[in-house]
């Protein structure tokens, strides 16, 4: 079983940054083999893609309303996927959950039907 668990949620003015955290772990769970990304949904919205790191580790996806402003990274060694979000907007209000499939799942990677495992996420809400 993989367990992930999101941290560093939190209530923000317009403007501001936030580090999001998402440690991984289970008996069979290995950080390199797994594409881990980051969704969010805000309140009577559906669940939108963000951003992905490739199980290979060297490519990096993003949707376009956060391209430029968030960066995702990860640390194989601590099993841990980030979320670096800089100039906050309102409109970036929702909660953000961490995502994770083996290597050798298919399927469009800002699809969540396509990942395996999921955290409980966290929120982040952005006042104006």
């Amino acid at each position: 079983q993989v367990q992930l668990v999101e941290s560093g949620g939190g209530l923000v003015q317009a403007g501001a940054s936030l580090r999001l955290s998402c440690a991984a772990s289970g008996r069979t769970f290995s950080a390199a083999a797994m594409t881990m990304s980051w969704f969010r949904q805000a309140p009577g919205k559906e669940r939108e893609f963000v951003a992905a790191t490739m199980w290979s580790g060297g490519s990096t996806y993003y949707s376009d309303s956060v391209k430029g402003r968030f960066t995702i990274s990860r640390d194989n060694a601590k099993s841990t996927v980030y979320l670096q979000m800089n100039s906050l907007k309102p409109e970036d209000t929702a909660v953000y959950s961490c995502a994770a499939r083996p290597r050798y799942y298919t399927g469009n990677y800002d699809q969540h039907s396509t990942y395996a495992y999921w955290g409980q996420g966290t929120q982040v809400t952005v006042s104006s």
